[in-house]
């Protein structure tokens, strides 16, 4: 080759891997932006209610040889108005309870079929969103969720006929007392396994 020539050729490589770098580069900062936003800006968490949502799965409903009976329905609660109430309206009735966070990343993904579920079988079971939070965090949340299902406060220190210390947790017991579905964690609710549970114990 001429002299010339190797020069052009040594430009040509130079400029070749000048804009290998910049590409890297460019695809490094947005990888690192796309990493930034997905922890700290609403389209992180929406991402992330999202991927969750993806990866719930159907409730475990109990064997009948299995079920087991809730020691009482005694339980004082808050209503969304802050006025006390007491569980036991609900006897004789189908019922389903939800121990959820509005800090907890799964609740927000959960509670998503749950309205659903409830916009369906209201006025034929008693749905209780049970949290122990403070009213202004909870409000907060519904609101930036849009949902618009009651929710109901628990009283720390009351006595409960189910474990409240797990959350989220889902709990649907039938006409009887009996658990027929105890979910540790959050589940997929929005579906035809549970409209058939649900439909079931309604006509019981």
């Amino acid at each position: 080759f001429s002299p010339k020539r190797k020069k052009y050729k040594s430009l040509q490589y130079k400029n070749r891997k000048t804009m290998k770098i910049k590409r890297k580069s460019g695809l490094n900062i947005l990888l690192i932006v796309f990493v930034v936003s997905f922890f700290i800006t609403p389209i992180g968490y929406w991402s992330k209610v999202w991927l969750t949502r993806l990866f719930t799965f159907d409730p475990e409903i109990e064997h009948r040889t299995k079920l087991e009976h809730i020691p009482s329905y005694d339980w004082k609660l808050r209503d969304a108005e802050g006025q006390t109430f007491n569980f036991e309206r609900s006897k004789g009735d189908v019922i389903f309870i939800n121990l959820w966070a509005s800090w907890l990343l799964p609740s927000a993904a959960e509670l998503n079929g749950i309205q659903k579920l409830m916009d369906e079988y209201k006025g034929k079971v008693d749905f209780y969103i049970v949290t122990n939070e403070e009213r202004y965090p909870v409000e907060e949340f519904m609101k930036k969720n849009d949902y618009d299902f009651p929710v109901t406060y628990r009283i720390v220190g009351e006595k409960s006929p189910i474990d409240t210390t797990q959350v989220p947790a889902t709990y649907i017991i039938d006409k009887l007392g009996k658990i027929r579905v105890h979910q540790k964690g959050i589940a997929d609710w929005d579906n035809e396994k549970v409209r058939g549970l649900l439909d079931s114990l309604i006509a019981e």
